[in-house]
């Protein structure tokens, strides 16, 4: 329906705030967005959108035109569900980060897709927390606490790290028989924890140790921290997911096997509103069955 196509076009351009943005999320023109928002402004008569060459913003009218937008887009879709006699259909948009969708959601996607072909899946892979009202999500999956928000969210699983290393690296710098001992190695730090240089390990006594680390690899991609630490240059402090492979066959080898690695919550979240697709709700529970018992 053209008018429900211009409504999503208005409540995504006047989320992002900008006309650009909004067409590559719908796969349109930035003249497509233009004129499906035009024609709403001329078929209600008032200006929703004010815009310069530099910016954007939604006039007193737009805004309040935008609520109601919200509205009729929701009741839509809670009409759509509710007339699919138990089928799920419709487009799910979803945000991971990079090391979770590539090695744990696949598996996950695949069944709930088998099992529900009507359903199209948009994933988007990054370790910045996206905002999922404003770039238009369904849901995202983080890891790690949250902050104060109006998210629902839904814990799902755990996150769990290993310190490992190459056996050639160890075999030139040493066996690492405690914490400690990391100052005097040449470690590969991970951008995506903070602070990236001190690393916390839990003794047998449920203590934990924190130690300062260094090696001059700075790096924000998990994936091109395993290669370095395969080819020998330093101890990587990674997801277990990741490695685990490398492990059993021998490439990397776990360090301080009797001190314990701090886990991170796995979260689902979606935004909060009166309806919530049942694909969104529906995945949901699928993500929490695939990662129970990890």
């Amino acid at each position: 329906m053209a008018e429900l196509d211009e409504l999503r076009t208005f409540i995504s351009a006047a989320r992002i705030g900008s006309f650009a943005r909004a067409a590559r999320q719908l796969n349109l023109s930035p003249a497509m967005v233009g004129r499906r928002i035009q024609t709403l402004e001329q078929r209600y008569g008032a200006t929703l959108i004010e815009r310069t060459t530099r910016s954007q913003r939604l006039t007193e009218a737009g805004q309040a035109f935008l609520l109601r937008a919200e509205a009729v887009i929701e009741a839509t879709e809670a009409l759509g569900d509710w007339g699919e006699g138990g089928a799920l259909t419709g487009r799910l948009r979803l945000s991971a980060p990079t090391t979770l969708g590539i090695r744990r959601l696949p598996p996950i996607i695949a069944r709930f897709t088998a099992a529900h072909p009507g359903v199209i899946f948009e994933m988007s892979l990054a370790n910045r927390r996206v905002d999922l009202v404003s770039e238009g999500y369904d849901m995202a999956v983080r890891i790690g606490d949250l902050p104060s928000s109006s998210l629902v969210a839904r814990r799902i699983g755990t996150y769990r790290f290993v310190c490992c290393a190459a056996p050639e690296f160890l075999a030139r710098h040493g066996a690492v028989q405690h914490p400690t001992d990391l100052a005097r190695c040449r470690c590969v730090l991970n951008l995506n924890i903070v602070p990236r240089n001190r690393w916390s390990f839990i003794d047998p006594a449920g203590e934990t140790l924190t130690v300062e680390v260094a090696g001059g690899f700075e790096i924000d991609n998990d994936e091109a921290q395993r290669m370095l630490a395969i080819d020998g240059a330093g101890v990587v402090y990674l997801p277990r997911d990741l490695v685990e492979d490398d492990i059993a066959e021998g490439r990397l080898v776990p360090l301080l096997v009797d001190w314990q690695l701090p886990t991170m919550p796995i979260h689902a979240l979606h935004p909060s509103r009166h309806f919530v697709p049942r694909r969104v709700s529906a995945f949901i529970a699928e993500l929490a069955e695939g990662f129970r018992g990890h």
